[in-house]
């Protein structure tokens, strides 16, 4: 890939990671002092990626700047996870790259919490590997213990908590709209499956 394949492919790296984020173009100028018209046509492609721009991009999503300009890899095969905290729970980023199926390792702390259900864009498949997860999805309240798995449509209003104030360890595969963990006849209904895995 030469240099200008690489550059050609930064404006949609950065849009779907800004999306993944769920990060406004405002939002983003905001925090990084970048004008939000410049951010528009970097990810566009009408605006050439230059250091002075992605340097505030990449402290801002927390990412190596080598991620947001797909370098090749050094030939170290050690994988450098950074955690992400947010809404009280820690995130642990399995996939390098924007777009697509993205994979996480999900911490959820030990405490018992009132469901906050939100909604967004896209399709969830999750795995619990430790404790009790309590799962709720639209009017469905679940609990799901260690080596079950569901799968959901974000779009319907969807909370993850522990359900018995443990810590509780969980795989999930998160797919944009669209994109499924599993591609299976029935229509979606939004309703989470679960599956076990004895």
């Amino acid at each position: 890939m030469d240099h200008d394949d690489v550059l050609d492919a930064v404006g949609p790296r950065l849009r779907a990671l800004r999306r993944e984020r769920g990060i406004t173009l405002a939002d983003l100028a905001a925090t990084t002092g970048v004008s939000e018209s410049t951010l528009s046509r970097l990810e566009s492609g009408l605006r050439r990626a230059t250091l002075e721009l992605l340097l505030p991009l990449a402290r801002t999503y927390d990412v190596p700047l080598d991620d947001l300009v797909g370098a090749p890899r050094t030939g170290d095969p050690r994988i450098h996870l950074k955690p992400i905290h947010r809404f009280g729970m820690t995130f642990v980023p399995l996939s390098r790259r924007p777009g697509g199926v993205q994979a996480f390792k999900m911490i959820i702390p030990a405490e018992l919490r009132e469901p906050t259900p939100q909604t967004h864009d896209g399709s969830e498949w999750l795995y619990v590997f430790n404790g009790h997860l309590r799962l709720v999805v639209g009017e469905r309240d679940l609990v799901l213990p260690p080596g079950e798995a569901a799968e959901f449509d974000t779009s319907v209003p969807h909370w993850l908590g522990s359900a018995d104030g443990g810590v509780v360890e969980l795989l999930i595969l998160f797919g944009p709209q669209g994109t499924r963990a599993h591609v299976r006849a029935e229509g979606n209904t939004g309703r989470p499956r679960r599956a076990d895995h004895g």
